[in-house]
């Protein structure tokens, strides 16, 4: 079974995703962890959309990086250019895979249009890790 770490900035939206579709994607190939550079705590909104597709994410937690330093991760997976650049080193053999998805915890606008963009996200994430999982699992 691999073990896949994926890195945002607050854990709070992108890697909670991100978590939620490789578990699924994933079945029992991987375990799956998602933290932050920061911890922000899971976006209800995040929570939301993935209820929507029916993956449930109420029960994720935000973490810091730190909590994970002892594991051996075979991949270890930045959503955002700020964690990609502050990622710190993990002393381990894990491949490293990068994609910068837009944040949508910083959308503006009426509350239709900061869905919308939790909902594009939602699906950029969800293309990238059926993806992640058919190639590297």
């Amino acid at each position: 079974m691999k073990n896949i770490l994926i890195l945002c900035t607050g854990n709070s939206c992108r890697s909670q995703l991100a978590e939620g579709y490789l578990r699924l994607f994933a079945g029992n190939k991987a375990q799956v962890f998602s933290a932050g550079i920061e911890t922000h705590g899971v976006n209800p909104r995040a929570i939301a959309v993935m209820k929507e597709d029916g993956v449930d994410i109420s029960h994720h937690t935000s973490n810091n990086i730190d909590e994970y330093r002892d594991l051996n991760f075979d991949f270890v997976i930045t959503v955002c250019d700020n964690a990609n650049e502050r990622c710190p080193y993990f002393p381990s053999t894990a491949k490293k895979f990068h994609h910068n998805f837009p944040d949508p915890a910083k959308a503006t606008g009426t509350e239709e249009e900061v869905m919308n963009e939790f909902l594009r996200v939602r699906d950029l994430i969800k293309g990238y890790c059926k993806e992640f999982a058919r190639t590297n699992l």
